[in-house]
């Protein structure tokens, strides 16, 4: 067993893990205690993923981020988590706006996540009208029923099925496991990862806009879903999902970014909540996407929303 530690002092801007794993950014961690998703935190406790065959288990304890795992995990837990991006920039940089603002203040410390691409496309695929915590469950399902098994510290932990394996599965299998009408989708959606005809991978090199369209070519997969791979796996901090807490959002405080359709509607709240890079980074050039960091601000306002902390 490998472990280590790293000062959450060190971690600019700090980290909330509870926020970070249970703010409806990731379905592929499990709470130690089963109730992850119940709105219930657990100080201390650990979080437990599978990354290319090693089991990584996470807690937030005494000032420190421990971790434990099958593997020298220290390179991975920092990416998992984006323990390098240097939160109190992207909070001092971003608008003057109250509502984000508020949402900064409520979650200090909840970071981005970069979940692996494959896992992330298949939670979202199963998120369409679903609660989070139903979410998590389904997700959690598909691992135990066609991931593979890992022994660690006593313990039996699933890694999230690989194309190939949930490409075996049936439509009617899925169903059985709840996933409704999503079950065509995620099979159809494996086969074509499985196969080479197509990988979420695939959507990292190109511009933002050129990446959401190629990751509609999946089958179940809109705009949204898209978005929230690109922000939640492949590093594309300008993407901003609208969900309907963001939808909310938009019509209560941002109506004039309502533009009709998904895509200029994205676009102009994106340009309202983000920042330049150089802004976020301290740096002096005068350069501006317009939009950069735009989906850790979608990210507060969801989560603040969704747990109460505005009335809508």
């Amino acid at each position: 067993m490998e472990t280590g530690t790293i000062p959450i002092d060190d971690l600019g801007g700090g980290l909330d893990l509870y926020r970070t794993l249970e703010s409806g950014q990731s379905y592929l961690w499990r709470r130690e205690d089963g109730e992850m998703y119940t709105d219930s935190p657990a100080p201390g406790a650990w979080y437990a993923t599978v990354v290319d065959g090693d089991v990584i288990r996470v807690r937030s304890h005494d000032g420190r981020l421990e971790w434990e795992s099958t593997a020298d995990a220290e390179p991975t837990v920092r990416r998992l988590l984006r323990l390098d991006d240097d939160l109190e920039a992207i909070v001092a940089a971003g608008p003057d706006d109250p509502l984000l603002r508020e949402a900064y203040e409520a979650h200090r410390g909840m970071r981005l996540v970069r979940d692996p691409p494959f896992g992330c496309l298949i939670s979202f695929i199963c998120s369409a009208q679903m609660r989070v915590g139903r979410i998590h469950t389904m997700v959690s399902t598909l691992a135990r029923e066609y991931g593979d098994e890992i022994e660690f510290g006593g313990e039996t932990y699933h890694a999230f099925p690989t194309p190939a394996q949930l490409a075996a599965a049936t439509e009617a299998e899925l169903r059985e496991l709840g996933l409704g009408y999503r079950a065509p989708y995620v099979v159809r959606t494996a086969e074509m990862v499985a196969s080479g005809e197509a990988h979420p991978e695939e959507a990292r090199g190109l511009e933002y806009e050129a990446a959401r369209e190629y990751l509609t070519r999946f089958v179940g997969v809109g705009d949204k879903v898209a978005d929230c791979v690109l922000l939640f796996s492949l590093g594309f901090d300008e993407a901003v999902p609208l969900d309907t807490w963001i939808k909310s959002a938009i019509e209560e405080y941002y109506p004039d970014c309502d533009r009709g359709s998904y895509a200029e509607t994205s676009r102009a709240l994106r340009e309202r909540l983000g920042v330049s890079a150089s802004d976020a980074s301290g740096g002096s050039s005068d350069e501006s996407d317009g939009g950069e960091y735009a989906g850790y601000a979608q990210t507060y306002v969801f989560h603040h929303i969704r747990t109460g902390g505005r009335e809508i």
